[in-house]
């Protein structure tokens, strides 16, 4: 192969490289955008119950996060960190609520235990991961983003992220903001 040719093959090398990054790259719904509504089983507390996000933001602004998969390490850190954060969320007069696509029985046992009886987790049915953007190429798993939906419905603040960290903080900034 001549030097031409091998310019030529690394140009397009290079072409399909970022084309594939573009497309694997997470497409999570930006700020600005409507909330989709949704309804889903949620647990709390180890206590099953209807969730519906316009109920819930009739009642004060919303921050939604998605994850992976209860019982994970990353997604018990992020369930204990908001947790130990709850009082200030409430404070700022926001409610939480986590969401994957585990069973309802898994999602009681991960309300009691990692979100220790703080803030609701929610079946996330592949239509609602679908509708959110979030769902992670095929493998029926939610990424990791964190909505804060204001009580009229749009996302004023997104953060995704495979690292847990800094979801609760920009969480909870982005709800402070709102009440400024």
């Amino acid at each position: 192969m001549n030097r031409a040719n091998i310019s030529i093959a690394a140009a397009v090398l290079t072409m399909f490289s970022a084309a594939a990054l573009t497309t694997t790259a997470g497409a999570e719904l930006p700020q600005g955008t409507k909330a989709p509504a949704f309804a889903t089983r949620a647990a709390l507390a180890g206590k099953e119950f209807g969730f519906s996000l316009n109920a819930a933001l009739a009642k004060g602004p919303v921050v939604l996060y998605f994850y992976p998969k209860a019982f994970t390490q990353g997604c018990t850190l992020e369930a204990n960190a908001f947790a130990e954060a709850i009082p200030q969320f409430k404070a700022a007069g926001a409610s939480v609520i986590g969401m994957s696509n585990d069973d309802i029985d898994t999602l009681k046992r991960f309300s009691r235990e990692h979100c220790r009886d703080a803030f609701p987790v929610g079946v996330a049915s592949t239509k609602v991961m679908a509708a959110y953007d979030v769902a992670s190429g095929g493998s029926g798993f939610a990424s990791r983003t964190s909505y804060v939906i204001a009580t009229n419905g749009w996302i004023v603040a997104v953060h995704s992220n495979a690292d847990y960290r800094g979801h609760v903080e920009k969480t909870l900034a982005a709800v402070r903001a709102l009440k400024k």
